[in-house]
Formats: C-alpha cells, structure tokens, sequence
C-alpha cells in the first residue's frame, strides 16, 4: 500500500542521472503519443464531420438553403430540432457554440422564436406531397409561342420524339420556347428532374439560368420554385423536383448528379456547336438520361458561318427520333422584338448580307477558308479616284518571311466601305530603299 514510508527513498530527486533521464524519456514518449492520439482523433472527427451525407431528412432541407450535406450540418440541424422539442441542453448547446453568455428568460424566448422562425422558412421549402396543396397550372399560354413552335408544343404533348433540335439566327426566340417547355414538363411529370447545360459552366449563371428564371415568372411559378446560385439549381417546392445546371467542362460533375428521387429525364444543350462535338454530346446523353421510360432531349443553337462545323453537319443526318425545327426573328411578332433590334437586323442586312443571313437567318455561308467574307475584287476607276476625299496610308512592316506592306486606302463612312487601291510588298529591303520605291 502506498504511504509515506513507501516512498522515502524513491523521490526523484533521490534517483540517480541515469534513471531521471530514463523517466524523463518514458514520459515524453508517453505525452508525445498522447498528443498524436489526440491530434489523430481531432484529424479522424474532422474528416467525418465534412464528410457529404445522403440523409432523407435533412439534406433536401440543407440544400434548399444553401448547405452543403454534411455530417456536421445534419448534426447541427437536429441538435436545433431537439432545442424546438424543448430540450434546454440543446439550446444551451445552441447557445454556448454562438459564444452567448446568460440571458434572462426574455432573451431565451426571443432566441428560441427566431430558431423556430428559421426552422419555419426550412420547412417551406421541404418537400410535402401530403399536406401542400399543388399549384393551379393550365400549362404554356398561347400568346408566349411564336407560331413557328406551335407544331412542337403538341409534338411534346404526345411525345411523337424524344430529340427536338432548334437551329435558329438570333431573335428567334428558340432558348425563350425550350425554356417554358422545361417549366411545363416539370410541372406535368412530379417524378421528371432536368438538366441544363453549356460546355463551359461560367457562362451558365448569365444565360440559361437567367432565362428558366424568367420562364418560371412568365409562367407566374415564382412562388412554386426556389432558386440557388451555389449549389446552382432550382427547385420545384411542393414536390422536391431539381432543375440541375451543369458545364461540359467538368464531367464530374455531371455524372454526379443523384436525384432524390424520380430520374432524369430532361436534358437542355444550350449552344450545341460550342460543345466538343457529336460523340461528347452523346457521352453526356448516356450520362445524364438514365432511369426513365420517356424523356425530353432539346438542343438549340445559332449555326456557325463554315457549313463543315460539326454541329450544322450533324442536323443534316436523319434521325426518327428528332425532330428539327429551324426559325427566324420572321417568325417572331414584331413586338416581341422591338425597333433597336428590327432597325439592326436590317442595318446589316443592307451594309453586309452574308453576314445577316449567318447571324440573323442561320445560313450556313461560309467554308471556312476567308479571314474576310465581304470582298468585291474589281478594278477602281481613275474616275473615282479622283473622287477619294479620306484618303489613308497604312503599314505593317515585316522583315522575313512576314512582308512589309504598304496599302493605300479611301474609306466611306456613310456606306461603311473600304477602297483599297495602292499597295506595296517587299521582303528583305532596307527602309532607304522602301521608302524610295513608295515616293516614286
């Protein structure tokens, strides 16, 4: 037993040097490997608390705010959940990790009324199939389709295809239709998520995000839907469906997508000839449409100038399953569109007509081969030299093997049109000479 006399002579100031460093050595092994375990443990916890989770309770919730789903938010979650229930050490928990000190009763009051405000707005955007009561829904109004659609909104309705490609110039409100389509399939199939998508995901925040936010207020579904920016996605309230934006750019993320519940099964290519080309798309067609009997596959796209690009040859291969639809701003109400954009159209119509029929008709004009599309070689008469009044000289100099050039040019600024009709090319001439030969 342990006592006084047991220990008189074993202080360890009695010990020899010898045993004071061998205890002082087994102690700091022992602190040292204390430290460890505790660091491992800490390390250990903190890996499962950022660990992601697929919790049926709490992840649509965590989500629907902006959360990541996590261990440590689902585990904060319910600790707020136990604190609504009335446990106090919840709450106390609740108020000791905000750094809060004592409050009288009033300011618990306040505390738990905000916590259970909190918990009310979670809940609005949980899904509840069994108490929500649906929102009325008559589905795309007439007078937002431009009549060039009308044949593919009842095309849609029977499902007579399961690929609906529209190349179109610009105003011809095509991305405006697939995006109503979007809303109106979501909100006729409870068990369909969709997924829009660009090659590149930074450019989805200023172009098909904004425009299915603006088909669901055309629609008048603003209080049906919730937005978020990160994770970037809009959901269907009453019934948890996702409308999923994603960049080609990073696959990952697009095989990733797990829906909570239902499939996928429409997909929006937004741009198609900016995605890599036909065999990416169908890599992300396979990825994305899986699980379901019936789907919806939309592609709209302004049709590159070189007839040759791979997405103006791929709407020329038939398939039964696709249907194309080819538009204008002609098949768009005028009104729709406005003045500015009409007067542009033909602006340009008259000053650069390949270029009108490209951009604004969708005419594939062009082979690819020209640094400039809108050149008229022919020889300028004395008698409208005589006539120049903005004459210009201009130079790029070169050595080897780039030229030195010398071009001598008129501009019209009221036709926007440019005369050339001096020039001078040289390799390999000192600037004595050059300029000798430009003053002769």
């Amino acid at each position: 037993m342990a006592n006084n006399e047991n220990l008189n002579g074993h202080g360890f100031h009695e010990r020899t040097t010898e045993e004071q460093r061998a205890i002082a050595i087994a102690g700091g092994k022992a602190s040292g490997e204390a430290r460890r375990r505790k660091a491992n443990f800490r390390r250990t916890l903190n890996m499962l608390l950022t660990a992601e989770i697929d919790s049926p309770e709490w992840t649509p919730v965590l989500e629907a705010l902006g959360l990541e789903s996590t261990l440590e938010s689902a585990v904060n979650a319910a600790v707020i959940k136990k604190a609504l229930a009335g446990n106090v050490k919840a709450y106390e928990a609740i108020r000791d990790t905000l750094g809060q000190t004592l409050k009288s009763d009033l300011d618990i009051e306040e505390q738990l009324a905000k916590i259970v405000h909190l918990k009310a707005q979670a809940d609005a955007l949980q899904p509840n199939r069994d108490n929500d009561q649906p929102v009325k829904y008559t589905g795309i109004p007439s007078n937002m389709i431009a009549p060039v659609f009308a044949p593919v909104v009842f095309d849609i309705q029977e499902h007579g295809h399961t690929e609906y490609v529209f190349p179109g110039g610009r105003g011809s409100t095509k991305s405006s239709f697939i995006s109503l389509e979007v809303i109106d399939l979501i909100m006729n199939n409870d068990q369909m998520h969709a997924v829009v998508m660009r090659q590149v995901a930074d450019t989805l925040r200023g172009s098909v995000y904004q425009q299915i936010l603006w088909a669901i207020e055309a629609l008048e579904l603003s209080e049906e839907f919730h937005a978020t920016v990160s994770p970037m996605e809009i959901t269907r309230i009453s019934t948890g469906q996702k409308i999923y934006f994603r960049g080609a750019d990073d696959p990952g993320k697009v095989k990733s997508i797990k829906v909570p519940f239902g499939y996928i099964g429409i997909l929006w290519l937004e741009e198609l000839d900016q995605f890599v080309g036909p065999e990416s798309v169908r890599k992300i067609e396979q990825s994305v449409i899986r699980g379901g009997e019936v789907a919806y596959i939309f592609k709209s796209f302004n049709p590159p100038k070189t007839a040759s690009n791979w997405a103006n040859k791929y709407i020329k291969v038939p398939k039964a399953s696709r249907l194309v639809t080819e538009s204008t701003y002609l098949d768009v109400p005028p009104k729709w569109l406005g003045k500015p954009f009409l007067d542009e159209a033909e602006f340009l119509k008259e000053v650069n007509p390949d270029a009108y029929d490209n951009e604004y008709m969708g005419v594939a004009n062009g082979s690819g081969g020209s640094v400039f599309d809108n050149v008229t070689i022919r020889k300028i008469t004395d008698e409208e030299i005589a006539q120049f009044d903005h004459v210009l000289n201009g130079v790029d100099w070169g050595w080897y093997p780039d030229l030195y050039a010398f071009v001598r040019v008129h501009y019209d600024p009221a036709r926007l049109r440019l005369y050339i009709w001096q020039e001078y090319t040289c390799n390999k001439q000192s600037n004595r000479k050059t300029a000798d030969k430009l003053i002769e």
